[in-house]
């Protein structure tokens, strides 16, 4: 816990300096994607889910509450992840508290605010630089279930009829948290994204991502639909 306290305390001391130049304006985000199945990094992590969304955004810091929950297989992990990000034009860095219960075989306790001895939590810092045509994003797994694990990939957005998203992610070196044995790539996926009009002032939010993972070789297709303000 002192551990995570400290690293949200070095992110505040970084970006304040950088506050009076962003934007005043204070955004809330609440919205919930219904989803086939839950990929993640090129993994597949549970079948379908309604994964919720609530944050808060002013001056370019947010704070983010995102979960999965599987409502079609029970032994699904149950997860909820805490985000604490700041970006400032196309330059971002972030802390994320992934905190997951609920696999087959874990008999760590899951109370959530427990953090000497076994728990649930890991913490990942993240820096990223959005170039419009391209954005890169490295992540390292800093405590908890850490062995500073690492992920960085690159997305690609492009219009084809629909938005589009092509991202590429690979794992740099030997980790216990990924099970890979080298430098390898994870994730080869494409997204496409529309917003299918419903009335005037409504429309729905649809997406499908492929997926590839071309280490482990697994193959995925997934669909869902956002819902929210």
């Amino acid at each position: 816990m002192k551990r995570l306290l400290k690293s949200i305390a070095l992110v505040a001391a970084f970006i304040a300096p950088s506050l009076a130049n962003a934007q005043d304006k204070v955004e809330t985000t609440l919205k919930a994607d219904i989803v086939s199945s839950y990929e993640w990094r090129g993994y597949n992590l549970g079948s379908a889910a309604i994964q919720p969304t609530l944050g808060i955004g002013w001056k370019g810091l947010s704070l983010t509450a995102w979960g999965s929950y599987g409502f079609v297989n029970t032994a699904d992990d149950k997860e909820i992840d805490i985000n604490l990000a700041y970006g400032i034009g196309g330059f971002s860095v972030s802390l994320n508290d992934y905190f997951i219960v609920g696999g087959e075989g874990d008999d760590c306790p899951d109370k959530y605010f427990r953090f000497k001895g076994e728990h649930h939590h890991t913490l990942e810092a993240g820096i990223g630089y959005d170039f419009g045509f391209l954005s890169a994003n490295w992540y390292t797994n800093i405590a908890g279930d850490a062995d500073y694990s690492s992920y960085f990939d690159f997305t690609v957005p492009f219009k084809l009829g629909v938005d589009w998203e092509f991202n590429a992610g690979f794992i740099p070196y030997k980790t216990g948290y990924y099970s890979n044995k080298s430098f390898t790539c994870s994730n080869l996926s494409l997204k496409a994204s529309k917003d299918i009009p419903i009335t005037d002032k409504f429309a729905l939010p649809v997406f499908g991502q492929l997926t590839a993972n071309p280490d482990n070789g697994k193959f995925y297709l997934a669909f869902g639909i956002s819902l929210g303000i």
